[in-house]
Protein backbone atom coordinates (compact mmCIF):
# COMPACT_ATOMS: atom_id res chain seq x y z
CA UNK A 1 0.00 0.00 0.00
CA UNK A 2 0.98 3.28 -0.46
CA UNK A 3 1.03 5.85 2.05
CA UNK A 4 1.57 6.27 5.83
CA UNK A 5 0.51 2.69 7.85
CA UNK A 6 -2.07 3.36 10.92
CA UNK A 7 -3.48 1.16 12.93
CA UNK A 8 -6.55 -0.97 11.89
CA UNK A 9 -9.49 1.47 12.42
CA UNK A 10 -12.25 0.83 15.10
CA UNK A 11 -15.42 0.53 13.26
CA UNK A 12 -15.97 0.50 9.58
CA UNK A 13 -19.27 1.30 7.09
CA UNK A 14 -19.99 -1.10 4.79
CA UNK A 15 -21.80 1.33 1.52
CA UNK A 16 -23.05 -0.52 -1.51
CA UNK A 17 -25.99 -0.01 -3.64
CA UNK A 18 -28.55 -1.60 -5.56
CA UNK A 19 -26.35 -5.38 -5.72
CA UNK A 20 -26.87 -9.12 -6.84
CA UNK A 21 -24.04 -11.57 -6.33
CA UNK A 22 -20.27 -11.18 -6.28
CA UNK A 23 -20.46 -7.55 -4.73
CA UNK A 24 -23.09 -8.23 -2.39
CA UNK A 25 -21.38 -11.45 -1.50
CA UNK A 26 -17.80 -9.68 -1.23
CA UNK A 27 -19.52 -7.31 1.17
CA UNK A 28 -21.22 -10.14 3.37
CA UNK A 29 -17.54 -11.52 3.14
CA UNK A 30 -15.90 -8.46 4.45
CA UNK A 31 -18.35 -7.76 7.13
CA UNK A 32 -18.20 -11.33 8.27
CA UNK A 33 -14.31 -11.08 8.22
CA UNK A 34 -13.91 -7.32 9.98
CA UNK A 35 -16.16 -8.48 12.85
CA UNK A 36 -14.06 -11.89 13.61
CA UNK A 37 -11.02 -9.62 13.86
CA UNK A 38 -12.58 -7.31 16.75
CA UNK A 39 -13.25 -4.33 14.33
CA UNK A 40 -17.07 -2.44 14.60
CA UNK A 41 -18.89 -2.80 11.23
CA UNK A 42 -22.00 -1.28 10.36
CA UNK A 43 -23.56 -2.08 6.65
CA UNK A 44 -25.67 0.93 4.79
CA UNK A 45 -27.70 -0.20 1.47
CA UNK A 46 -30.96 -0.59 0.18
CA UNK A 47 -32.96 -3.10 1.88
CA UNK A 48 -33.44 -5.85 -0.85
CA UNK A 49 -29.32 -6.02 -0.17
CA UNK A 50 -30.40 -7.06 3.52
CA UNK A 51 -33.10 -9.51 2.55
CA UNK A 52 -30.67 -10.84 -0.55
CA UNK A 53 -27.42 -10.87 1.94
CA UNK A 54 -29.06 -11.31 5.87
CA UNK A 55 -26.79 -8.13 6.89
CA UNK A 56 -28.92 -7.50 9.96
CA UNK A 57 -29.08 -11.58 10.68
CA UNK A 58 -25.75 -11.34 11.90
CA UNK A 59 -25.35 -9.45 14.95
CA UNK A 60 -23.08 -7.41 15.85
CA UNK A 61 -23.18 -5.95 12.60
CA UNK A 62 -25.59 -3.22 12.30
CA UNK A 63 -27.51 -2.45 8.88
CA UNK A 64 -29.29 0.57 7.90
CA UNK A 65 -31.44 1.15 4.76
CA UNK A 66 -30.54 3.52 2.42
CA UNK A 67 -31.92 3.07 -1.02
CA UNK A 68 -29.21 3.57 -3.48
CA UNK A 69 -30.74 2.55 -6.89
CA UNK A 70 -28.35 1.57 -10.40
CA UNK A 71 -29.00 4.47 -11.48
CA UNK A 72 -30.14 8.61 -11.01
CA UNK A 73 -33.58 8.79 -9.43
CA UNK A 74 -35.36 11.75 -7.72
CA UNK A 75 -34.57 9.60 -4.25
CA UNK A 76 -30.90 10.08 -4.42
CA UNK A 77 -30.86 13.25 -2.37
CA UNK A 78 -32.82 12.04 0.26
CA UNK A 79 -30.55 8.88 0.22
CA UNK A 80 -27.60 11.59 0.25
CA UNK A 81 -28.81 13.09 3.34
CA UNK A 82 -29.71 9.73 5.28
CA UNK A 83 -26.12 8.53 4.24
CA UNK A 84 -24.85 11.91 5.68
CA UNK A 85 -26.25 11.53 8.96
CA UNK A 86 -25.21 7.92 9.45
CA UNK A 87 -21.69 8.87 8.63
CA UNK A 88 -20.98 11.56 11.05
CA UNK A 89 -23.17 9.96 13.59
CA UNK A 90 -20.74 7.34 13.34
CA UNK A 91 -17.51 9.77 13.29
CA UNK A 92 -19.22 11.22 16.60
CA UNK A 93 -19.30 7.97 18.35
CA UNK A 94 -15.40 7.08 18.00
CA UNK A 95 -14.60 10.85 18.71
CA UNK A 96 -11.24 10.80 20.66
CA UNK A 97 -10.94 13.17 23.99
CA UNK A 98 -11.25 16.37 22.81
CA UNK A 99 -11.99 16.21 19.47
CA UNK A 100 -12.83 13.71 16.13
CA UNK A 101 -10.09 10.78 16.22
CA UNK A 102 -9.19 8.35 13.19
CA UNK A 103 -11.13 5.09 14.27
CA UNK A 104 -13.79 5.26 11.57
CA UNK A 105 -13.10 4.36 7.85
CA UNK A 106 -15.70 4.47 5.42
CA UNK A 107 -15.83 1.42 2.24
CA UNK A 108 -18.58 2.17 -0.46
CA UNK A 109 -18.60 -0.44 -3.18
CA UNK A 110 -19.35 0.40 -6.90
CA UNK A 111 -19.49 3.74 -8.42
CA UNK A 112 -22.96 4.80 -7.72
CA UNK A 113 -22.56 3.87 -3.67
CA UNK A 114 -18.94 5.54 -3.72
CA UNK A 115 -20.60 8.75 -5.77
CA UNK A 116 -23.18 9.58 -3.23
CA UNK A 117 -20.99 8.61 -0.20
CA UNK A 118 -18.17 11.21 -1.15
CA UNK A 119 -21.45 13.83 -2.04
CA UNK A 120 -22.30 12.95 1.77
CA UNK A 121 -18.94 13.34 2.79
CA UNK A 122 -18.80 16.91 1.27
CA UNK A 123 -18.61 19.96 3.48
CA UNK A 124 -18.28 17.76 6.67
CA UNK A 125 -15.20 19.10 7.66
CA UNK A 126 -11.89 18.15 7.83
CA UNK A 127 -12.12 17.10 11.69
CA UNK A 128 -14.85 15.13 10.99
CA UNK A 129 -14.60 13.37 7.92
CA UNK A 130 -13.87 9.84 7.87
CA UNK A 131 -11.35 8.34 5.73
CA UNK A 132 -13.18 6.78 2.45
CA UNK A 133 -12.45 4.13 0.03
CA UNK A 134 -14.32 2.89 -2.67
CA UNK A 135 -14.19 -0.30 -4.92
CA UNK A 136 -14.91 -0.18 -8.15
CA UNK A 137 -16.12 -3.08 -9.46
CA UNK A 138 -17.88 -2.86 -12.76
CA UNK A 139 -17.20 -1.61 -16.13
CA UNK A 140 -18.68 1.45 -18.24
CA UNK A 141 -22.06 0.26 -20.02
CA UNK A 142 -20.16 1.84 -22.98
CA UNK A 143 -20.94 5.13 -25.13
CA UNK A 144 -24.70 7.02 -24.74
CA UNK A 145 -26.24 8.49 -21.43
CA UNK A 146 -25.37 5.70 -19.34
CA UNK A 147 -21.67 6.26 -20.40
CA UNK A 148 -21.89 9.85 -19.61
CA UNK A 149 -23.19 9.12 -16.45
CA UNK A 150 -20.50 6.59 -15.62
CA UNK A 151 -17.82 9.11 -17.03
CA UNK A 152 -19.30 11.99 -13.94
CA UNK A 153 -19.18 8.92 -11.30
CA UNK A 154 -15.85 8.18 -11.91
CA UNK A 155 -14.51 11.96 -11.40
CA UNK A 156 -16.43 12.72 -8.61
CA UNK A 157 -15.59 9.22 -6.79
CA UNK A 158 -11.72 9.84 -8.40
CA UNK A 159 -11.74 13.42 -6.50
CA UNK A 160 -13.08 12.38 -3.26
CA UNK A 161 -12.17 9.15 -2.24
CA UNK A 162 -8.76 8.26 -0.59
CA UNK A 163 -8.02 5.36 -2.06
CA UNK A 164 -9.36 3.79 -4.97
CA UNK A 165 -9.64 0.09 -5.29
CA UNK A 166 -10.25 -1.85 -8.89
CA UNK A 167 -11.27 -5.23 -9.54
CA UNK A 168 -9.43 -5.12 -12.99
CA UNK A 169 -6.31 -3.42 -14.77
CA UNK A 170 -8.76 -1.52 -16.93
CA UNK A 171 -10.52 0.00 -14.37
CA UNK A 172 -7.35 0.89 -12.52
CA UNK A 173 -6.56 3.02 -15.80
CA UNK A 174 -9.68 4.52 -16.17
CA UNK A 175 -9.71 5.56 -12.59
CA UNK A 176 -6.11 7.04 -12.66
CA UNK A 177 -7.29 9.05 -15.81
CA UNK A 178 -10.06 10.12 -14.04
CA UNK A 179 -7.88 12.00 -11.88
CA UNK A 180 -8.01 9.78 -8.69
CA UNK A 181 -4.84 10.24 -6.23
CA UNK A 182 -4.58 6.50 -5.11
CA UNK A 183 -5.45 3.63 -6.76
CA UNK A 184 -5.01 -0.16 -5.81
CA UNK A 185 -5.96 -3.27 -6.77
CA UNK A 186 -8.93 -4.96 -4.65
CA UNK A 187 -8.67 -8.44 -3.76
CA UNK A 188 -12.04 -10.26 -3.95
CA UNK A 189 -12.26 -13.67 -3.19
CA UNK A 190 -14.76 -16.67 -3.49
CA UNK A 191 -15.99 -18.44 -0.68
CA UNK A 192 -13.01 -20.53 0.97
CA UNK A 193 -13.42 -24.30 -0.47
CA UNK A 194 -15.01 -26.46 1.23
CA UNK A 195 -14.85 -30.23 -0.27
CA UNK A 196 -17.91 -32.12 -0.85
CA UNK A 197 -19.75 -34.65 -3.49
CA UNK A 198 -18.98 -34.85 -7.29
CA UNK A 199 -22.39 -36.21 -7.93
CA UNK A 200 -25.76 -33.68 -8.31
CA UNK A 201 -28.91 -33.78 -9.71
CA UNK A 202 -31.67 -31.92 -10.84
CA UNK A 203 -33.81 -30.21 -8.23
CA UNK A 204 -35.73 -27.39 -10.45
CA UNK A 205 -37.41 -27.00 -13.67
CA UNK A 206 -35.94 -27.92 -17.15
CA UNK A 207 -36.46 -25.38 -20.28
CA UNK A 208 -37.64 -27.29 -23.35
CA UNK A 209 -34.81 -28.81 -25.06
CA UNK A 210 -34.03 -30.58 -28.00
CA UNK A 211 -34.47 -34.17 -28.09
CA UNK A 212 -31.24 -35.87 -26.36
CA UNK A 213 -29.39 -38.59 -28.14
CA UNK A 214 -30.01 -41.87 -26.57
CA UNK A 215 -26.93 -42.63 -24.00
CA UNK A 216 -26.07 -45.79 -22.10
CA UNK A 217 -26.63 -45.77 -17.79
CA UNK A 218 -24.54 -44.03 -16.07
CA UNK A 219 -22.88 -45.81 -13.01
CA UNK A 220 -23.70 -44.78 -9.47
CA UNK A 221 -20.80 -42.25 -9.16
CA UNK A 222 -21.21 -40.61 -12.38
CA UNK A 223 -17.66 -39.73 -14.51
CA UNK A 224 -16.28 -36.42 -14.19
CA UNK A 225 -17.64 -34.42 -16.61
CA UNK A 226 -21.39 -35.69 -16.53
CA UNK A 227 -24.61 -35.91 -14.04
CA UNK A 228 -27.07 -38.76 -13.27
CA UNK A 229 -30.48 -38.64 -14.29
CA UNK A 230 -32.51 -36.48 -12.44
CA UNK A 231 -33.96 -37.70 -9.30
CA UNK A 232 -36.68 -36.23 -6.54
CA UNK A 233 -38.56 -34.13 -9.12
CA UNK A 234 -41.89 -34.96 -10.52
CA UNK A 235 -42.08 -35.24 -14.25
CA UNK A 236 -44.44 -32.32 -14.39
CA UNK A 237 -41.52 -29.95 -13.27
CA UNK A 238 -39.07 -30.85 -15.92
CA UNK A 239 -40.34 -31.61 -19.47
CA UNK A 240 -36.86 -33.51 -20.24
CA UNK A 241 -34.83 -35.02 -17.64
CA UNK A 242 -31.10 -35.01 -17.72
CA UNK A 243 -29.89 -37.73 -19.83
CA UNK A 244 -27.20 -40.27 -18.13
CA UNK A 245 -23.86 -40.04 -19.34
CA UNK A 246 -23.91 -36.30 -20.91
CA UNK A 247 -21.60 -33.57 -20.77
CA UNK A 248 -22.59 -30.90 -19.02
CA UNK A 249 -21.80 -27.41 -20.56
CA UNK A 250 -21.86 -25.23 -17.20
CA UNK A 251 -22.65 -21.36 -17.14
CA UNK A 252 -23.18 -19.39 -13.81
CA UNK A 253 -24.68 -15.80 -13.06
CA UNK A 254 -27.29 -13.26 -13.73
CA UNK A 255 -29.07 -13.39 -16.39
CA UNK A 256 -28.52 -9.99 -17.94
CA UNK A 257 -27.18 -9.06 -21.03
CA UNK A 258 -23.55 -8.27 -19.77
CA UNK A 259 -22.97 -11.88 -19.24
CA UNK A 260 -23.56 -13.10 -22.68
CA UNK A 261 -25.49 -16.17 -22.10
CA UNK A 262 -27.54 -15.11 -25.42
CA UNK A 263 -24.08 -15.90 -27.23
CA UNK A 264 -23.72 -19.11 -25.38
CA UNK A 265 -26.87 -20.14 -26.14
CA UNK A 266 -25.89 -19.18 -30.27
CA UNK A 267 -22.71 -21.20 -29.55
CA UNK A 268 -24.67 -24.82 -28.51
CA UNK A 269 -25.97 -25.29 -32.14
CA UNK A 270 -22.75 -26.18 -33.17
CA UNK A 271 -22.18 -29.03 -30.51
CA UNK A 272 -25.81 -30.58 -31.76
CA UNK A 273 -23.77 -33.74 -33.67
CA UNK A 274 -21.81 -34.90 -30.89
CA UNK A 275 -23.10 -37.74 -29.42
CA UNK A 276 -23.59 -37.62 -26.68
CA UNK A 277 -25.02 -34.04 -27.14
CA UNK A 278 -23.84 -31.81 -24.40
CA UNK A 279 -26.23 -30.76 -22.26
CA UNK A 280 -25.68 -26.81 -21.34
CA UNK A 281 -26.71 -25.76 -17.60
CA UNK A 282 -27.54 -22.31 -16.64
CA UNK A 283 -27.57 -21.46 -12.75
CA UNK A 284 -28.51 -18.12 -12.10
CA UNK A 285 -31.83 -15.63 -12.10
CA UNK A 286 -31.98 -12.47 -13.87
CA UNK A 287 -34.29 -9.94 -15.87
CA UNK A 288 -33.91 -12.12 -19.13
CA UNK A 289 -34.82 -15.48 -18.33
CA UNK A 290 -37.75 -15.42 -20.25
CA UNK A 291 -36.23 -14.48 -23.13
CA UNK A 292 -33.44 -16.42 -22.88
CA UNK A 293 -35.73 -19.54 -22.55
CA UNK A 294 -37.86 -18.61 -25.24
CA UNK A 295 -34.48 -18.15 -27.59
CA UNK A 296 -33.36 -21.59 -26.34
CA UNK A 297 -36.62 -23.11 -27.36
CA UNK A 298 -36.18 -21.43 -31.00
CA UNK A 299 -32.61 -22.78 -31.45
CA UNK A 300 -33.57 -26.28 -30.48
CA UNK A 301 -30.23 -26.17 -27.87
CA UNK A 302 -30.85 -28.46 -24.91
CA UNK A 303 -30.48 -26.28 -22.28
CA UNK A 304 -31.66 -26.20 -18.40
CA UNK A 305 -32.47 -23.28 -16.65
CA UNK A 306 -32.04 -23.92 -13.08
CA UNK A 307 -32.37 -20.50 -11.12
CA UNK A 308 -30.90 -19.97 -7.95
CA UNK A 309 -28.63 -23.17 -6.66
CA UNK A 310 -26.98 -23.47 -3.47
CA UNK A 311 -24.66 -25.56 -4.43
CA UNK A 312 -23.01 -24.15 -7.47
CA UNK A 313 -19.51 -25.73 -6.49
CA UNK A 314 -20.47 -29.48 -7.09
CA UNK A 315 -21.99 -28.44 -10.11
CA UNK A 316 -18.57 -27.33 -11.50
CA UNK A 317 -17.14 -30.25 -10.01
CA UNK A 318 -19.43 -32.06 -12.46
CA UNK A 319 -18.98 -30.06 -15.55
CA UNK A 320 -16.99 -31.26 -18.47
CA UNK A 321 -16.30 -27.61 -19.21
CA UNK A 322 -17.44 -24.14 -17.26
CA UNK A 323 -18.39 -21.11 -20.19
CA UNK A 324 -17.99 -17.64 -19.06
CA UNK A 325 -19.11 -15.81 -21.81
CA UNK A 326 -19.44 -12.39 -20.13
CA UNK A 327 -18.84 -8.76 -22.06
CA UNK A 328 -16.87 -7.88 -19.04
CA UNK A 329 -15.84 -9.38 -15.53
CA UNK A 330 -13.32 -8.17 -12.71
CA UNK A 331 -12.26 -10.91 -10.56
CA UNK A 332 -15.31 -13.30 -11.26
CA UNK A 333 -16.06 -15.32 -7.83
CA UNK A 334 -17.33 -18.47 -10.05
CA UNK A 335 -14.40 -18.36 -11.71
CA UNK A 336 -12.17 -18.86 -8.89
CA UNK A 337 -14.50 -21.69 -7.89
CA UNK A 338 -14.60 -23.07 -11.05
CA UNK A 339 -10.37 -22.94 -10.62
CA UNK A 340 -10.81 -24.71 -7.39
CA UNK A 341 -13.21 -27.20 -8.63
CA UNK A 342 -10.12 -28.00 -11.37
CA UNK A 343 -13.03 -27.58 -14.38
CA UNK A 344 -11.80 -26.71 -17.68
CA UNK A 345 -12.62 -23.22 -18.61
CA UNK A 346 -13.68 -21.20 -21.72
CA UNK A 347 -13.81 -17.76 -20.96
CA UNK A 348 -14.26 -14.71 -23.24
CA UNK A 349 -10.90 -11.88 -22.83
CA UNK A 350 -11.83 -9.51 -21.42
CA UNK A 351 -11.52 -7.07 -18.18
CA UNK A 352 -9.82 -9.19 -15.06
CA UNK A 353 -10.18 -12.25 -16.46
CA UNK A 354 -6.89 -12.97 -18.19
CA UNK A 355 -5.36 -11.98 -15.17
CA UNK A 356 -7.08 -13.88 -12.74
CA UNK A 357 -7.05 -17.37 -15.35
CA UNK A 358 -3.80 -16.64 -16.37
CA UNK A 359 -1.75 -18.30 -19.35
CA UNK A 360 -2.81 -21.87 -19.18
CA UNK A 361 -5.87 -22.22 -16.88
CA UNK A 362 -8.29 -21.40 -19.38
CA UNK A 363 -9.00 -20.75 -23.29
CA UNK A 364 -9.86 -17.46 -23.98
CA UNK A 365 -11.84 -15.79 -26.72
CA UNK A 366 -13.25 -12.75 -28.01
CA UNK A 367 -16.37 -11.63 -26.34
CA UNK A 368 -19.71 -11.83 -28.56
CA UNK A 369 -18.18 -14.29 -31.40
CA UNK A 370 -20.73 -17.22 -30.79
CA UNK A 371 -18.37 -18.89 -33.54
CA UNK A 372 -15.16 -18.99 -31.49
CA UNK A 373 -16.77 -20.05 -28.27
CA UNK A 374 -18.09 -22.85 -30.02
CA UNK A 375 -15.20 -23.93 -31.17
CA UNK A 376 -13.41 -23.78 -27.94
CA UNK A 377 -15.65 -25.46 -26.20
CA UNK A 378 -15.70 -27.92 -28.88
CA UNK A 379 -12.12 -28.64 -28.51
CA UNK A 380 -12.20 -28.98 -24.85
CA UNK A 381 -15.33 -31.53 -24.93
CA UNK A 382 -13.44 -33.60 -27.76
CA UNK A 383 -9.85 -33.66 -26.81
CA UNK A 384 -9.42 -34.91 -23.54
CA UNK A 385 -5.67 -34.08 -23.47
CA UNK A 386 -6.40 -30.34 -23.46
CA UNK A 387 -9.19 -30.70 -20.91
CA UNK A 388 -6.31 -32.86 -18.77
CA UNK A 389 -3.66 -29.85 -19.47
CA UNK A 390 -6.79 -27.19 -18.66
CA UNK A 391 -7.45 -29.10 -15.39
CA UNK A 392 -4.26 -29.32 -14.28
CA UNK A 393 -3.27 -25.54 -14.96
CA UNK A 394 -6.59 -24.93 -13.26
CA UNK A 395 -5.70 -26.71 -9.71
CA UNK A 396 -2.15 -24.90 -10.01
CA UNK A 397 -3.44 -21.39 -10.60
CA UNK A 398 -5.67 -22.46 -7.65
CA UNK A 399 -3.54 -22.35 -5.36
CA UNK A 400 -2.28 -18.80 -5.75
CA UNK A 401 -6.47 -17.20 -5.63
CA UNK A 402 -6.51 -14.91 -2.36
CA UNK A 403 -8.37 -17.00 0.46
CA UNK A 404 -11.21 -14.99 2.33
CA UNK A 405 -8.37 -13.97 4.82
CA UNK A 406 -6.48 -12.40 2.91
CA UNK A 407 -9.11 -9.84 1.19
CA UNK A 408 -9.97 -8.93 4.77
CA UNK A 409 -6.19 -8.87 5.64
CA UNK A 410 -6.08 -6.19 2.29
CA UNK A 411 -9.18 -4.29 3.49
CA UNK A 412 -7.29 -3.78 7.00
CA UNK A 413 -4.39 -2.38 5.56
CA UNK A 414 -6.06 -0.10 2.89
CA UNK A 415 -8.50 1.07 5.54
CA UNK A 416 -5.01 2.08 8.00
CA UNK A 417 -3.55 3.93 5.24
CA UNK A 418 -6.51 6.32 4.54
CA UNK A 419 -6.30 9.42 6.27
CA UNK A 420 -9.40 11.40 7.66
CA UNK A 421 -10.29 14.63 6.60
CA UNK A 422 -8.67 14.34 3.14
CA UNK A 423 -11.85 16.04 1.33
CA UNK A 424 -12.60 17.29 -2.18
CA UNK A 425 -9.54 18.45 -3.95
Amino acid sequence: MNGTEREPPERVTLVLGLVAGGTGAHVKMLATGLVAGGVGVSVAGPSSADRRFSFSAAPPVSFSAVEIADRPRLGDLAGILRLRKLLLRAAAGDASPGGYGDGHVVHAHGLRAGALTVLALVHAGAERRPGLVVTVHNASPGGGVAGGIYRVLERVVARGADLVLCVSPDLERRMRAAGARRVDRAVIAAPDAAPGPVAVHVATSAAPAAPAPAVPPVAAVPPVGTVPPMAGSPASDAPAPVAAGRPVVLAVGRLTEQKGFGVLLEAARAWRDLDPMPLVVIIGEGPLAAKLRARAAVLGVAVVFLGHCDDVPAWLRAAAVFVLPSRWEGQPLVLQEALRAGTPVVATLVGGVPCLAGEDAAVLVPWGDAGALAAAVRSVLTDPPLAARLRSAAAVRAATLPSEADAVSAALQAYASVRRGAGLR
